[in-house]
């Protein structure tokens, strides 16, 4: 039998369901961009610069290469409460859709941050076959807490059918880093889940890498914003394949933009 072009191309979706895979690399299936510590207000900073760039670098990803969200990991403002209005309208100048996560100087309430973003401060999603938890790490003083251990455990459970979780938390759950804190049972979850693939951090200004245990790795995005940390401001970049590979690069978008590449796979 002879197919003609569009003939094969009605005829993919069949192979698909057969198992049969076109050949080539994998295909994309998803990606998302990891921003923190923007510090919205905070003062003797040009925050509203580092936002309006922030938003310009993260539009263009999306005309340019494809963006299916952003995830803002913590201190999204710089303590004062009254700036998470602002903060809100002036990030709804980006192309994509976004959620947050509560950072130890977003000193709001859980109650004016549920009215703010329309979720609470530990919150979940999923898109296809992979999903993301995003866990509060700090109060309306602005302590250092470690996740809510029992609210980990069951979103961990409700996804355990999914392909991959990604996880989001603002403090980094150990002391590998200046300001980090020891929190032993919510590593134990997140190394002992098997579709567990990432964890996210912020807080920490300086870092941009990846820190490793228990076989998974702890990836740091620097900043956008505030007044330290690495010497350029940038986010970092998680990308998705169909064949259940994917990889995440901390991206310096003023010179030498990919920093740090890391290819993982599946469960």
């Amino acid at each position: 039998m002879f197919f003609d072009r569009r003939s094969f191309l009605r005829f993919i979706p069949a192979l698909s369901l057969l198992g049969f895979r076109s050949p080539g690399p994998p295909a994309l299936i998803s990606r998302f961009a990891v921003a923190s510590d923007g510090h919205y207000g905070q003062p003797d900073t040009d925050y509203l610069a580092f936002h309006n760039d922030l938003i310009r670098w993260l539009n263009q990803e999306k005309l340019q290469k494809g963006l299916e969200f952003a995830i803002f990991n913590g201190d999204l403002i710089h303590d004062e409460p009254t700036l998470l209005y602002d903060l809100k309208t002036t990030l709804k100048r980006l192309t994509v859709p976004f959620f947050v996560t509560r950072g130890n100087h977003d000193r709001v309430g859980r109650d004016v941050w549920e009215g703010t973003w329309g979720y609470p401060t530990n919150h979940s999603f999923a898109r296809g076959e992979y999903a993301f938890i995003l866990g509060d790490t700090s109060n309306e003083k602005g302590e250092y807490l470690c996740p809510d251990a029992a609210w980990l455990r069951q979103e961990l459970a409700k996804y355990s059918a999914k392909k991959g979780i990604f996880v989001f938390l603002h403090i980094t759950p150990a002391t590998w880093t200046a300001h980090g804190i020891d929190c032993p049972e919510v590593r134990e979850l997140l190394e002992k889940t098997p579709n567990v693939l990432a964890t996210f951090h912020g807080h920490d200004h300086d870092q941009d890498g990846q820190k490793l245990s228990g076989g998974k790795p702890y990836f740091f995005d620097g900043h956008f914003g505030g007044s330290w940390g690495t010497a350029y401001k940038g986010y970092r970049i998680v990308e998705i394949y169909d064949d259940a590979t994917w990889t995440t690069y901390q991206y310096n978008p003023t010179a030498a933009p990919v920093l740090n590449l890391y290819r993982g796979k599946g469960e």
